[in-house]
């Protein structure tokens, strides 16, 4: 019967039919966007006033054992090897989590101004359409009558007009002023 049970729980026949769902390797799978926030973190933390009191504290608490603390519970004893051990072992992980956060920033910055650029050839297309538009107004105005072009229009005529009543005034004596009134008469 134990026979029996261990034939119906590995059936070989059926899993080497089927491909396996999984190469089993020695690789981390590790989130890269999760690695990489972590990382900026910890650099941020490294580079804090907190982390530098931190360590100040630490550091001195460490000498301040070592140097004045019972001589059969000094833990370091061989002139702060055990300290200096500990300070390299600490900058060995800082440092690649600090190039890891500065990668990051520098793809931020890549893609950032990527964006920048396509914004202002956005821009400067938008400029150099109305620039032509503009352009083609100022054109198509050239045969357009201005305001200020009716205005000297508008003058002209209206000296032209005084000119004339004028000369009406001077033909027909003083009799009035308006040709208008005369005609009327």
């Amino acid at each position: 019967m134990a026979n029996k049970k261990n034939t119906s729980t590995f059936n070989s026949s059926s899993r080497l039919s089927q491909p396996s769902d999984r190469r089993r390797s020695l690789k981390l799978s590790v989130d890269q966007e999760q690695a990489g926030k972590m990382s900026e973190g910890i650099a941020r933390f490294l580079g804090s006033w907190r982390f530098i009191g931190y360590m100040t504290l630490f550091i001195f608490a460490w000498i301040a054992w070592n140097v004045w603390g019972p001589a059969n519970f000094r833990f370091d004893e061989w002139q702060f090897i055990g300290l200096t051990l500990l300070l390299s072992l600490q900058a060995s992980y800082a440092a690649p989590l600090i190039l890891l956060a500065a990668n990051r920033q520098a793809d931020r910055d890549r893609v950032q101004y990527a964006e920048d650029r396509a914004r202002n050839d956005r821009i400067m297309a938008d400029v150099e359409y109305l620039t032509r538009e503009v352009a083609a107004l100022r054109i198509a105005l050239g045969d357009v009558a201005t305001r200020d072009y009716m205005r000297s229009e508008l003058r002209e005529l209206n000296s032209h007009l005084e000119r004339l009543t004028a000369d009406l005034d001077d033909e027909s004596g003083e009799e009035a002023s308006d040709p208008l009134l005369n005609d009327e008469k």
